[in-house]
């Protein structure tokens, strides 16, 4: 384990993060860690509610890499049990409830995208999923059986939870709150009793979670574990924090041309925002350069991380190419049509991963923002039947072909 010095690591820990709860704690479990050469166990959470992970979920991972990279173990909780009630944080309604299909097939794809940002061998990262102890072994010593889930739900106070904002606000406003989501945080975390964290790392709307967790360890005899709160990444809208749900977000999987052009077309006052939470950069001299040059930057670095310093330098010369010079890119995506068939544009778009969603697709549509061959398709049932170049947005192009 590196022998970095306490303070220095505290300090390492603290950039971006928001609340250390509390940073005596902190400091004390890494001296006895420093003392016993034990790396601290430091777990991140993610529901797979959706099958990708974008910008938003990087501010978490990237913290956890933090970590790594002084010596401790990441633990990656993969929360396939807990994803089929919903995490009640920041919700102002019950949220739909998922199947286990849905929850598995979107797991699957979780450890190949968090390869992008985390240490992957075994001594850095441990990956485990809470239905293995929450379903599948609901009979070994840890597993969660009724009794066992009815001594876990004794260890926590009703009232507790009634207080906090999510449900409180609910409750004065007459919508309903599901038992469910009274149970969640108390599943939350008695994860952190079958992994032994030492630290908890959430988003700012986790917080209310995160301390469950330490009074929960506290009822089954573990030292509580310290929760670090970081920043919510606000989307591309520029109000609210990047969501799928909200259609909002970049993935990280996306092609490389788009994750660019969709970093190039936040404000200058986001901009600020992003390389605070995504990037280790200076921020005094990111401010002293003209902003044009300073989000090329952001977007060539961020393409990098997800790809290669080589597509992101061809993705920054395409952007640049179309927008100094008004060209379509050289090496564009190819989209081939059968002979003979035509295809729904919404479908089209959707299946080359233009966009995100049908739902991203038929706003751009209404925007006037989906050309073919510089003429407006005004139509979400419109069809497509001969070659040609479709212009998604600004930077978004697709060559197709009969």
């Amino acid at each position: 384990m590196k022998q970095i010095k306490v303070k220095e690591q505290v300090e390492k820990i603290k950039r971006a993060s928001l609340e250390v709860i509390n940073e005596e704690e902190l400091a004390q479990k890494i001296q006895y860690s420093l003392e016993l050469n034990k790396p601290l166990r430091v777990k991140a959470g993610f529901d797979p509610t959706t099958s990708d992970i974008h910008l938003g979920h990087t501010v978490l991972l990237r913290k956890l890499r933090t970590f790594q990279d002084l010596g401790h173990k990441a633990i990656l909780l993969i929360g396939d049990y807990t994803a089929l009630i919903g995490d009640p944080s920041g919700q102002s309604q019950t949220r739909k409830i998922l199947s286990r299909d849905e929850v598995s097939k979107n797991a699957k794809t979780y450890l190949k995208q968090v390869s992008k940002v985390l240490l992957t061998d075994k001594k850095s990262l441990e990956v485990r999923y809470n239905s293995q102890w929450f379903f599948k072994q609901a009979d070994s010593k840890q597993g969660v059986n009724l009794d066992k889930f009815l001594e876990i739900a004794s260890k926590y106070n009703v009232a507790r939870l009634i207080e906090r904002d999510d449900f409180s606000s609910r409750l004065k406003a007459g919508k309903p709150i599901s038992v469910l989501e009274f149970l969640y945080p108390l599943m939350q975390g008695y994860d952190s009793v079958v992994l032994s964290a030492d630290i908890e790392l959430g988003g700012s709307d986790q917080k209310f979670n995160l301390l469950v967790g330490r009074d929960i360890q506290r009822a089954y005899g573990q030292s509580p574990q310290v929760v670090i709160t970081l920043p919510l990444l606000i989307g591309l809208d520029g109000a609210l924090k990047m969501s799928k749900s909200y259609n909002n977000y970049i993935s990280i999987t996306e092609p490389a041309d788009q994750i660019f052009g969709k970093i190039m077309s936040i404000s200058d006052e986001l901009m600020v925002n992003y390389y605070d939470l995504l990037t280790e950069d200076n921020l005094d001299a990111v401010k002293k350069m003209h902003p044009k040059q300073a989000k090329l930057n952001l977007a060539e670095g961020l393409t990098a991380r997800f790809y290669s310093n080589q597509v992101a330098l061809k993705a920054r010369k395409n952007f640049e190419s179309v927008f100094s010079a008004g060209n379509v890119p050289q090496d564009i995506q190819e989209y081939k049509l059968k002979d003979k068939v035509s295809e729904d544009i919404l479908s089209v778009l959707v299946k080359t991963r233009q966009v995100t969603s049908g739902n991203e697709g038929r706003r751009l549509i209404r925007d006037g923002a989906v050309r073919l061959d510089n003429q407006p398709i005004k139509d979400e049932k419109f069809t497509i039947s001969r070659s040609g170049i479709l212009k998604i947005g600004k930077t978004r192009f697709l060559k197709i072909t009969v």
